[in-house]
């Protein structure tokens, strides 16, 4: 771990949400305190609606905290920034762009010389194996293949921590396996902070240093577990399985009580 500050320092945040047409406030994220050591690939789990992508988003400076404080680096989020990317379930190309123009985008917006530009992208498509497709359509791109270019377009520009919203979601078992080891080979290598968002108890196992649980309505984090299992982690062993199902009781406890929630409302 780095000596420097922590990639992420969160304290006593809270977000509320305002209905436009009621005036009504509700708390979605309440009491977060949270310190991410850089370097960590942090997941979060949790049922839906406990507040995960608000969380990424509150990171990512998209949107701003109704109390509380955020920091990355050592200096408070204000803003969207270059030191957070996301990466998103829907890949968010320009379909009008090819896979490196795709990449340069992000470059040309922080007004970086075009050969310096196309260098960079070039370096970030050879680290995701996808240099030979640079000249590609995007739309011509199976979904594995779309996500590789989101993630050399998050890494182009250096950020400290990527954020990543249930990055494979979309994708099929296979193409979610593959993309899942890729990932790890490219944290290894550029040894980036990662906040991943999933609702795979599985897939927090297998990527994660550290699973965090996000109970809900308003999200808290309760569970923390840190995954001590040597890697490439066998999704079939012993050790592997009862971690999952550890954390399977608190997350299936979690999802029946927001059922229990819905009927007493409902009755």
């Amino acid at each position: 771990m780095s000596d420097g500050p922590k990639a992420i320092v969160i304290r006593n945040m809270v977000k509320d949400f305002v209905d436009p047409v009621t005036g009504k406030a509700w708390r979605v994220l309440d009491g977060i305190n949270l310190e991410v050591e850089q370097g960590t690939f942090l997941c979060l789990i949790g049922a839906s609606g406990s507040g995960k992508t608000t969380l990424l988003n509150l990171i990512a400076g998209f949107d701003h905290p109704s109390g509380g404080t955020i920091h990355v680096g050592g200096l408070p989020v204000t803003a969207p920034g270059p030191d957070r990317m996301m990466v998103f379930q829907d890949y968010a190309l320009l379909p009008w762009l090819n896979t490196i123009g795709n990449v340069e985008f992000v470059l040309r917006a922080q007004h970086v010389q075009a050969e310096e530009r196309r260098a960079r992208a070039l370096e970030m498509l050879k680290l995701v194996n996808l240099a030979e497709f640079a000249e590609r359509p995007v739309y011509r791109l199976s979904g594995g293949m779309k996500q590789r270019v989101a993630l050399a377009r998050a890494l182009v520009v250096k950020p400290k921590v990527l954020l990543m919203d249930e990055p494979f979601a979309a994708l099929d078992a296979q193409q979610r396996s593959l993309m899942q080891k890729e990932l790890i080979r490219l944290w290894q290598e550029t040894k980036k902070t990662i906040v991943f968002v999933t609702h795979s108890l599985e897939e927090a196992i297998y990527l994660g240093d550290e699973v965090k649980l996000l109970t809900s309505r308003p999200g808290r984090l309760a569970v923390t577990e840190v995954v001590d299992l040597p890697r490439p982690r066998d999704s079939t062993s012993s050790e592997f399985n009862e971690l999952k199902r550890r954390l399977g009781v608190v997350l299936n406890a979690e999802v029946e009580r927001i059922e229990a929630e819905k009927r007493t409302v409902a009755l």
